[in-house]
């Protein structure tokens, strides 16, 4: 059985976390194949977007306590390599040439949590929890600390980080770790339907580079930063989008992405 189920609809790649019995837990082999799915959703040409779900009442419980047991006994060196293999998917999400929706219906949790943050877009169910409870099992939310910051900011990252506390969605949308919360009935609907917004009205090729632009930008002197972004918009000129956008603009012409 696959723990990542793979699927299209009208564009949109569905990465479907598919180990409910386990509340969707992060094991070894189910990184493994959300790196493989993600990797394959990036270079599906039949696929815009790529919305990142769940299959049971969880979205994810974090990390699976039972593989957390077997990683006391590893080395130094093993345990490195085994947060690197984290740290890469996070990365891969973080950094997708598409743009990845989270749909969260139901609790995430430490790094079921960190899955939504790294996420572009993140639509939850009013009840749906979302929390970083790793410092309550002695443990540090080490890399999604990296995100979190970038996303929050410092002092509200702090209070989820240094807490553990566990917030529901409406106070993870306040605190702006989550961009949407809809009712239940109508999650599939809103993701669909904002997916197809992206999908029908913006540029593949800009999306793309405004969503690397975002990435490399934020740890740069304005002076470097100014210049990064003067690059970007040298090199967005010369795409074929911007030339197809630009000719259908003048020629008061409607597009199609």
């Amino acid at each position: 059985m696959s723990l990542v189920e793979y699927s299209v609809r009208e564009r949109v790649a569905y990465l479907t976390l598919n180990r409910p019995e386990k509340r969707n837990a992060l094991s070894h082999d189910l990184v493994s194949e959300l790196k493989a799915s993600f990797e394959r959703a990036e270079l599906d040409d039949l696929a815009k977007v790529v919305v990142l779900k769940a299959q049971g009442d969880s979205f994810c419980a974090g990390a699976d306590l039972g593989y957390l047991q077997q990683l006391q006994n590893f080395s130094y060196a093993e345990n490195l390599a085994d947060s690197h293999h984290l740290k890469d998917l996070f990365l891969k999400i973080y950094t997708l040439k598409k743009i990845v929706i989270a749909q969260i219906q139901g609790h995430a949790l430490a790094g079921g949590c960190g899955l939504a943050t790294v996420c572009d877009f993140a639509f939850a169910v009013p009840e749906a929890k979302f929390g970083y409870t790793e410092v309550r099992i002695g443990f540090v939310p080490a890399l999604v600390a990296v995100f979190l910051v970038r996303k929050i900011g410092e002092q509200k990252a702090r209070q989820l980080l240094l807490t553990g506390e566990i917030i529901k969605a409406p106070e993870a949308l306040a605190l702006g770790l989550i961009t949407s919360v809809v009712p239940s009935v109508d999650l599939t609907s809103s993701v669909f339907d904002f997916a197809q917004t992206l999908i029908r009205s913006n540029s593949t090729q800009s999306m793309q580079l405004t969503k690397q632009l975002i990435a490399d930008v934020q740890d740069k002197t304005l002076t470097d930063s100014l210049d990064m972004a003067a690059a970007f918009n040298a090199k967005a000129r010369a795409t074929d989008d911007c030339k197809k956008g630009i000719a259908a603009f003048l020629n008061k012409q409607n597009i199609s992405w």
